[in-house]
């Protein structure tokens, strides 16, 4: 409902006060006494009966929308439901909640970040948008559920289904919706930062089978497909949302909570709603395929304009679907903004506006689908300080097996390290930490001087990793980090589940540097006697656990650095599409 649905202009003023009714427990906006009682979901009063309605004292639509269903006045009998249309149930009472929580909001959007950034300004509860929010059951993919007291991993995916008016140009002709565009975002536990991963849609990876509900609610198994593109994971052979969500299990290790599905038209609608999205360009963009044109410079744009301009790839970058994960990913963050700015988070009508938009956009999993559980994940998304959001994606190379370049594939050492990350829920950006997971005595050995690579001196021993591991590791730190003095000893004599450096005092610089390389933490390193390698010489000895994930993976993510390389960039910072 908009601001000419109140009957006033779109110009509201900030100053107008969104106050809690104490007989209801519902807030309602209170005008300055010259202006007209707005209308806005909550306890409303009849009308006069000589009205324009016919005198039936009901509010009508605007054309073409339906006017959600009236709250019923204490003490007063429920009203049957009009011929062909599905009665109300009856309203709760509100529970009385404290000030910080009385302030409720949910308003949804293409991704979740649209949640995230309209939770801190909080102020919108409207069930009857229940009704436009669509939902896939998860089969078993996801966890069942984000949960408040633990890291949340939300699966934001954008198909290429042409659904919706106007869309008819755009994506391929006939297709059943694939994974045209997806982002796993990470919260932290305690939701300091979040990493939003982009993944490939030409990323060459295995697609598990997939248990799938029917329309008709039987169950039928998808069989898998192994060396295919990521985005068949939707789609093909009547693929759901969640098989998409076993599939980024199976590449990254990290299983969804919930997943959240968008079409073309949540581009559009919601940058529609909130007024505009600005962005910025380097140079000219004339791209006849996603048919946007603009000049250099700062645009501001939302519907059709918008929905070219993150599809948009062929005059960005290389002119890949990389370079155009790195245009959507800008455009998110200026959305973020957006949203965050005053002047949408003190405007009813387009807070209500992108309500409207954002639940209509959607489509999530059975375990999120309703304004409650919806809002409850606004709220916990809302704790998030957004500078210390990463837009990253996953660490690929070109296929080698193709000629013509048209897929890519892993690149496994950085990727698994990003992977390791998340699934320890690492920050990519320096967050203050609100526990020290060592003592200070045992972080200290990382700190001082540093060996060169080349006169660091170790043996490896295999204790626990797979077979294998002690001679690629070896190979990975004499051919690629520098360790030329390092030698493979065998298996060791026991199995241990984490990764050990063991080294003499006077190795302190030596073990420093590998610890550097390795990943390892303080905990890992265990000063102790010198022993001698092969060639009796000093010697440090590097013990794989059941931990190592594999050679120039990083051992234990607790850094807060990303791979070298490994393209990032955070909400808070404008950048212009080059």
């Amino acid at each position: 409902m908009d601001a000419q649905g109140r009957e006033r202009t779109e110009n509201v003023d900030p100053a107008d006060q969104w106050v809690l009714n104490p007989d209801t427990g519902e807030y309602e906006l209170r005008l300055p006494s010259s202006a007209p009682r707005p209308v806005v979901p909550g306890p409303r009063r009849p009308a006069p009966r000589d009205t324009a309605d016919g005198g039936t004292g009901r509010r009508t639509a605007a054309p073409g929308r339906e006017v959600p269903p009236q709250r019923r006045r204490r003490g007063t009998p429920p009203e049957e439901p009009a011929p062909g249309r599905r009665g109300r149930r009856p309203a709760k009472k509100a529970k009385k909640k404290s000030r910080g929580k009385r302030i409720l909001l949910w308003t949804g959007g293409t991704m979740a970040f649209v949640v995230l950034a309209t939770a801190v300004g909080g102020y919108l509860y409207l069930e009857h948008l229940n009704d436009n929010i669509q939902s896939l059951p998860d089969d078993g993919a996801g966890t069942g559920g984000f949960q408040k007291d633990k890291a949340i991993n939300i699966l934001l995916i954008g198909t290429d289904k042409r659904t919706g008016d106007g869309n008819e140009n755009y994506g391929d002709k006939g297709s059943a919706g694939h994974a045209d565009t997806t982002i796993l975002l990470h919260v932290a536990k305690d939701r300091s930062n979040a990493t939003a991963l982009s993944i490939p849609r030409d990323l060459i990876v295995d697609v598990p089978d997939c248990p799938t509900t029917q329309e008709d609610g039987t169950q039928k198994v998808i069989p898998g497909s192994s060396g295919v593109r990521f985005n068949t994971s939707l789609g093909q052979d009547g693929r759901t949302p969640s098989c998409t969500m076993r599939t980024v299990t199976e590449l990254t290790g990290v299983t969804p909570d919930n997943f959240m599905v968008a079409d073309f038209n949540a581009v559009k609608t919601l940058t529609s709603a909130v007024g505009g999205v600005e962005v910025c360009l380097a140079k000219d963009i004339d791209d006849p395929d996603s048919h946007l044109k603009l000049p250099a410079g700062k645009h501001t744009i939302e519907g059709e304009q918008a929905l070219a301009f993150v599809r948009t790839r062929h005059s960005v970058g290389f002119g890949g679907d990389l370079s155009r994960i790195e245009i959507q990913q800008q455009f998110l963050s200026s959305l973020m903004r957006k949203l965050k700015s005053n002047d949408t988070l003190t405007s009813p009508s387009k807070m209500l506006k992108l309500a409207e938009a954002g639940t209509e956009a959607l489509t999530v999993d059975s375990q999120l689908d309703s304004i409650g559980k919806l809002k409850d994940l606004g709220l916990e998304l809302g704790k998030l300080n957004t500078k210390n959001l990463t837009f990253t994606t996953v660490p690929v190379d070109d296929n080698p097996a193709e000629k013509v370049k048209a897929t890519v594939v892993l690149r496994e050492a950085p990727a698994q390290q990003v992977f390791d990350m998340i699934k320890n829920d690492v920050s990519f950006t320096e967050v203050k930490k609100k526990e020290k997971k060592e003592a200070a005595a045992v972080a200290a050995r990382l700190k001082g001087t540093k060996s060169d690579p080349g006169e660091v001196r170790v043996r490896i021993l295999n204790g626990g990793a797979p077979s294998g591991s002690a001679s690629r590791e070896l190979n990975y730190l004499q051919l690629e980090a520098g360790v030329t003095k390092s030698e493979n000893a065998g298996n060791a004599p026991e199995e241990l589940k984490k990764t050990t450096l063991e080294y003499a005092p006077d190795q302190a610089d030596q073990a420093r540097r590998l610890a550097d390389i390795l990943g390892l933490s303080g905990s890992a390193m265990k000063p102790g006697e010198s022993v001698t390698n092969s060639q009796g010489l000093p010697t440090m000895t590097l013990t794989l656990g059941k931990d190592f994930k594999g050679a120039g993976v990083k051992l234990d993510a607790t850094s807060g650095k990303a791979p070298e390389g490994v393209q990032k960039s955070t909400a808070d910072k404008v950048e212009c599409a080059e």
